[in-house]
């Protein structure tokens, strides 16, 4: 008998719906939030209103792509957590409702957990090509920078993380300075193509271990656009894309020195990269670069599975259900926790 998971995603200001059957990817719809653009990061509230609004018609619209009638379904998996509670909450109570309305189980998903198997999904039955265990995957977002040594779908140990901010929030907060607006992130891909990564040297932290360091990244950058614009006001705009190219050049050098170095350390060669900087381009280019290097066998998502979706919350549930690794109908969500 075929098993068929309806994944809902509701983290923080993406709602997004997806369906699996035995592994294969049949829908994945995603609503986002622009209102949060205004206020130049992500306003809970806000993001929890909107998940009210969007969540049935998204349901409503990846089954509809998936050609599936709701009483096929065998599970249906929910983010969890981490991520903001009031969105958590809107996806986990409409998960438990329409299981309860459809006599199935539930199936509780760490959204960290299902960006590492995100590298799993498959958009058609022969696509398969996915890291081998044991790997290493540098799971890099707006939240997190952790290096993660995976075993097994269910047995992850993080043995590397931010000790303060993350890659992404570096990324966004100093795009924000210079005025490129929220996220940042993409905005300094863009830019960074035109810009020279040379131009500008900015302070790396010096971590021991496989933990990781942004605050003094950013304080540098700072520090870099303070003193030029007392000797030129037009600095920022003059130099935008070097700015971007350096600061860019500077966090994919941080990351990939920890990562070589738990590589080397640990003797693994299968090494993985997910969440929603792995769809940077400079970063991509660095795995590439070591993979032809380094003798790594490099795994890249494809960017619709790098930010937050409901493919890899249907995929984890997919391994999940298939261990009866369901939770109970009292299972709340949660804010913030390690790996499971």
């Amino acid at each position: 008998m075929s098993i068929t998971i309806l994944g809902i995603e509701s983290s923080c200001d993406d709602t997004s719906c997806a369906v699996i059957r035995d592994g294969v990817l049949l829908s994945n719809v995603i609503a986002g939030q622009s209102v949060h653009e205004a206020y130049g990061g992500v306003v809970p509230e806000l993001a929890s209103r909107a998940h009210l609004q969007h969540i049935i018609p998204v349901t409503a619209e990846a089954l509809k792509r998936a050609g599936i009638r709701q009483e096929e379904l065998s599970a249906i998996a929910f983010t969890r957590g981490p991520g903001l509670l009031g969105s958590l909450l809107v996806g986990v109570s409409f998960a438990k409702g329409l299981a309860l309305a459809l006599h199935c189980p539930v199936i509780g998903v760490n959204h960290l957990q299902a960006h590492v198997l995100a590298h799993f999904i498959r958009q058609t039955p022969d696509s398969g090509r996915h890291p081998q265990f044991p790997f290493l995957c540098l799971l890099v977002s707006g939240g997190n920078s952790q290096i993660i040594r995976v075993e097994a779908y269910n047995r992850m140990e993080i043995i590397g993380q931010t000790i303060d901010d993350a890659a992404g929030e570096a990324f966004d907060k100093c795009a924000k300075v210079i005025g490129l607006g929220y996220p940042g992130g993409p905005a300094v891909n863009r830019l960074a193509g035109e810009g020279r990564p040379e131009a500008f040297l900015f302070s790396k932290p010096r971590v021991p271990g496989y933990d990781y360091s942004f605050s003094g990244l950013k304080t540098s950058f700072l520090y870099t656009l303070r003193d030029a614009l007392k000797e030129n006001p037009d600095f920022i705009e003059q130099n935008r894309a070097d700015l971007c190219a350096s600061l860019q050049a500077t966090v994919v050098e941080i990351l990939m020195d920890k990562l070589r170095k738990a590589a080397a350390d640990l003797n693994i060669r299968e090494v993985a990269v997910a969440g929603g900087v792995s769809a940077n381009s400079g970063l991509r280019d660095a795995f590439r670069e070591h993979a032809a290097r380094l003798g790594w066998n490099v795994y890249l998502p494809p960017n619709a599975f790098t930010t937050d979706n409901a493919a890899m919350v249907a995929m984890t549930g997919y391994y999940k259900y298939q261990d009866g690794d369901c939770c109970s109908m009292d299972a709340v969500p949660f804010s913030r926790t390690l790996m499971e």
